[in-house]
């Protein structure tokens, strides 16, 4: 472990020396990444410290118990050396988890797209319901929710929504949510009391920044439309309303919900940007055996991840069979149980990856 983290110091101060050079400041991109690395290794140096005093006070222990000439100071040390093994245990198996290579897109931003699927009136009912959690939970986590677009459901909830999450780690906490959510409940049009199973499907995307995805604009078709539905006098008056065709993919992103067009075209440009990123995300995990391999990875969109049972009260994750009786919270938003076992379901199939190549 000493090696390790002697490893981890070296590169410390390789970065604390690069971020103050003024070509690595001008260079915005690579300042950003090398200051990210440097808090990460931070936590790690300073985590390596605590480690090393712990050893000392094992040598420094058992150097006394050998001499054994103070009966007192032997009692002492002996004391110290049980509570000094004790933090090493923990330490190192804090540090295990710490030296898992991070996903650089952990840190970001992410647009999460909820679609209604199966089940017609239901599942946009479902998403709207889906929306409304994860709307609770980032604001009870401090970040900030930003609609991009919306269809109405007939009936309430969406068709889809589109909206951009802002704040600490989002991406790294909210990317085991993509995938196929379904509910199992009776429908408020049903007059028999029948239980139907409905769907929707949640994408979540990583933020891309322009060095991060650069997208050739001559490949971007823009059509500029008047609003609709509700939204005072500027609906239907003024051609604020941005649909983008993305030539080579047929993607379509379209974003009406600022009054500015400059504004609306700004967020649209940065879902485009998203998509296409995290398609060139997808190939990479395509390509990597050990994602494609994880249990709670977001490659597979089509996988069918949670239920979410109302007669019986339960919220069931398939990818790691975990089930809870807790249903009227966690659809008002507290999901962080849900998260975290996930979280470490992921590290400990990393971990083991990792152990393997150190």
């Amino acid at each position: 472990m000493l090696e390790k983290i002697q490893i981890i110091n070296q590169r410390f101060d390789e970065v604390n020396d690069l971020i103050i050079q003024p070509d690595i400041i001008s260079d915005q991109q690579r300042y950003t990444k090398l200051m990210k690395e440097y808090k990460d290794l931070k936590l790690i140096v300073d985590k390596g410290v605590i480690y090393k005093e712990a050893l000392d006070n094992i040598s420094e222990s058992e150097e006394i118990i050998a001499d054994g000439s103070d009966a007192e100071m032997v009692e002492m040390a002996k004391m110290q050396l049980d509570e000094a093994r004790e933090i090493i245990s923990k330490l190192e198996e804090e540090i295990r988890f710490m030296l898992i290579p991070k996903d650089p897109d952990d840190a970001k931003n992410v647009v999460v797209e909820v679609r209604a699927g199966t089940g017609g009136d239901e599942a946009s009912i479902f998403a709207g319901d889906l929306y409304r959690m994860y709307s609770k939970y980032c604001s009870d986590k401090g970040w900030r929710v930003d609609v991009v677009s919306q269809s109405d459901g007939t009936s309430g909830g969406f068709k889809e929504v589109i909206f951009e999450v802002s704040g600490e780690d989002v991406y790294g906490t909210l990317k085991f949510e993509a995938g196929v959510h379904r509910v199992q409940r009776v429908p408020q049009t049903e007059t028999q009391g029948r239980v139907h199973t409905s769907a929707a499907t949640v994408m979540v995307l990583p933020e891309a920044e322009e060095f991060d995805y650069e997208l050739d604009m001559t490949e971007v078709r823009i059509e500029r439309t008047t609003s609709t539905g509700p939204g005072g006098q500027s609906v239907n008056t003024t051609y604020s309303a941005i649909k983008l065709h993305h030539e080579p993919t047929g993607m379509i992103v379209s974003c009406q919900d600022q009054k500015s067009s400059h504004k609306n075209l700004e967020k649209a440009l940065k879902v485009l940007r998203s998509r296409l990123y995290d398609l060139e995300l997808a190939k990479q995990q395509a390509a990597d055996s050990e994602k494609r391999k994880s249990m709670v990875s977001s490659g597979d969109r089509s996988a069918k991840i949670r239920t979410y049972n109302y007669p019986q009260g339960r919220v069931t994750d398939h990818r790691i069979g975990l089930t809870l009786y807790d249903l009227s919270n966690i659809i008002n938003g507290d999901i962080q149980k849900i998260i975290d076992e996930l979280m470490l379901a992921e590290n400990t199939e990393l971990l083991k990856a990792n152990d393997d190549v150190i």
